[in-house]
């Protein structure tokens, strides 16, 4: 039976020693009141509600899943009385604003959450997670009305939230969307249509689920400029009755104590999200939101399936070691180490990369200079697709590679390995396929602020090895990283260079994984300094394997961009 143990120390470590976070904060307003210390308390507790409440749900409700009984879906048994401990604990509004009745906490306090609800059960995190992206789209975006009426209840936690993208045959192109709404003529409008693959889309664990749905209006213009948001209730202010239905639940490879369902919206009543013919603009303000979260989701279920196999690794006698008669646990052997180290390589590294995400997140919505606001945004909107795929892809990885640790054992059930593969792999596909967000990272992000937007990242990097360059003993960091980020460099060059829509397809999910190995490389070599100058050991082992195993993979993908578009676009089949 898998067991979970939130990172506290390593989150501790990086938010006062690698992210400065009480010096982020404090440049900010009401920042000070919510220093590292106090931030430590929270997440202790956020950690044992992980661990003690969440996680021993986690395989019991795999195992039973999700039922659909005279069209009202229920969640594995324990999910509602968790759900019922997570509200009273006030979680739900952890970094929601006070005047919506939230606590007003930093998102680093959110982002380090979501990594333990993910790590400790995947399925059951999916729940508030996807109401936090509602809230953040209707705050954005509903006009006055609309947010006092939905948003209060929905920071409490009485309320939760999903959004309703995806039709059966529309499923990234969301310009050949049919769902309509129809005005009544006083605010209201009749939304019809069918969707699918809609997390959290019915359920037991609240009192209303406000849907956000894309829908066309009768005057919509055709493709993606005609899509309008809508808020859909599942039941109507004042009413017990439904507003939308469950046509099915989907039946899934993993995370089936998450409800994915069809919901099928026939006359329902809403209102008008932002303005008309803008919709999608307004969702990707949920888009964005969720796909961090899903690349946090990659991390968290990484780190669980990490402790498993390390535990495993150190009571499993197997062989010998050099020098030694045996039987050894297996931990000794080069190869189950290489498999666990390269899951702790990307772990703390990726964990230490969205932290600084979260703190430009903030950055980007309090600092008092609009200027730095603005360039935060940029970062921020830069390293989304990054964190989600990359994460994911990872996080699958590393799921992949604990189960191998196991051997025969972890193709088994009551080890959990199989569960962590199942679940992982989902998140490689959800909010936009990984090779979606390969294509949104070369095709809009490297084209944002005129094309200096990458720039202004690489110099990040490039200022933090300037800061080691005459520190003793960070050349076998610092020099590794300074060659993968020209070849970062070169192969943005490239493809911000490129004509050939061809060429930037076939290079974009490759340039991803550079992008991402350069930048997890970049918190390696802060931790690496950090460890230098202090005169301690605890990271230096791991950065050492990254910098000499994982590193020079960007020798491989550089060669690969390089290589071009034609032994792709040419191949018969």
């Amino acid at each position: 039976m898998p067991v979970y143990t939130a990172p506290l120390d390593d989150m501790t470590y990086l938010l006062e020693n690698i992210l400065d976070a009480d010096a982020v904060l404090a440049s900010l307003p009401g920042g000070a009141e919510t220093p590292v210390a106090l931030l430590k308390d929270v997440l202790a507790e956020a950690g044992r509600y992980a661990a003690e409440i969440a996680q021993p749900l986690n395989r019991s409700g795999d195992e039973e899943g999700c039922r659909l009984e005279n069209g009202q879906v229920f969640t594995p048994s324990g999910f509602p009385d968790a759900y019922k401990a997570f509200v009273e604990g006030g979680w739900p509004g952890l970094a929601h604003e006070p005047e919506l009745g939230g606590q007003g906490l930093p998102r680093i306090a959110q982002l380090f959450f979501d990594e333990m609800l993910s790590g400790a059960n995947f399925s059951f995190g999916l729940y508030p997670g996807l109401t936090r992206g509602a809230i953040e789209a209707i705050a954005r975006h509903a006009d006055d009305a609309l947010k006092a009426a939905y948003l209060p209840k929905m920071v409490e936690g009485r309320w939760m939230g999903a959004m309703a993208l995806t039709e059966s045959h529309a499923g990234t192109d969301l310009g050949l969307l049919r769902a309509k709404a129809e005005p009544l003529g006083d605010g209201r409008y009749r939304v019809t249509g069918s969707k699918i693959f809609i997390s959290a889309g019915d359920h037991d664990l609240a009192e209303n689920i406000i849907h956000l749905v894309l829908a066309r209006l009768p005057d919509a213009p055709p493709g993606v400029k005609g899509i309008s948001l809508f808020l859909v209730p599942k039941h109507l202010p004042g009413s017990t009755g439904r507003n939308f239905w469950v046509g099915a639940l989907e039946h899934k490879m993993g995370i089936k104590g998450s409800a994915t369902c069809v919901m099928n919206y026939d006359g329902s009543i809403g209102w008008l999200v932002g303005e008309a013919h803008k919709g999608l603009a307004a969702m990707f303000t949920m888009m964005n939101a969720e796909r961090l979260f899903v690349g946090i989701q990659g991390l968290g279920i990484a780190e669980v399936a990490y402790q498993n196999a390390l535990a495993y690794a150190r009571e499993r006698l197997q062989g010998r070691g050099a020098g030694s008669r045996g039987p050894d646990p297996i931990l000794v052997h080069p190869d189950i180490r290489k498999m666990l180290l390269s899951i702790r390589a990307f772990t703390q590294a990726g964990r230490a990369l969205a932290g600084w995400v979260a703190l430009e997140m903030e950055k980007a919505a309090r600092h008092p200079e609009l200027a730095v606001r603005a360039q935060s945004e940029g970062l921020v909107s830069l390293l989304t697709p990054v964190i989600k795929a990359a994460f994911t892809d990872l996080g699958f990885e590393a799921t992949v590679a604990a189960q191998q640790v196991f051997g025969g054992h972890g193709y088994v059930r009551e080890w959990g390995m199989e569960q962590f593969v199942r679940d992982a792999r989902i998140a490689q596909i959800y909010e936009g396929t990984n090779g979606v967000q390969a294509m949104d990272l070369v095709t809009r992000k490297l084209a944002m602020e005129e094309g200096a937007l990458p720039g202004r990242f690489f110099a990040l990097i490039e200022a933090a090895l300037d800061d080691v360059s005459a520190l003793p003993g960070a050349g076998p960091f610092a020099t590794p990283l300074a060659q993968a980020l020209l070849r970062l460099r070169d192969a943005t060059t490239r493809l911000q260079a490129a004509q050939d829509a061809a060429e930037a397809g076939a290079a974009a999910t490759d340039y991803l994984r550079l992008f991402a190995l350069v930048s997890l490389g970049w918190m390696w070599l802060r931790m690496a300094a950090d460890n230098l100058r202090r005169g301690e050991t605890q990271k230096l082992d791991t950065a050492r394997f990254f910098f000499s195993r994982i590193l020079p993979q960007t020798i491989a993908l550089e060669a690969a961009i390089q290589a071009g578009a034609s032994s792709i676009t040419e191949a018969s089949f």
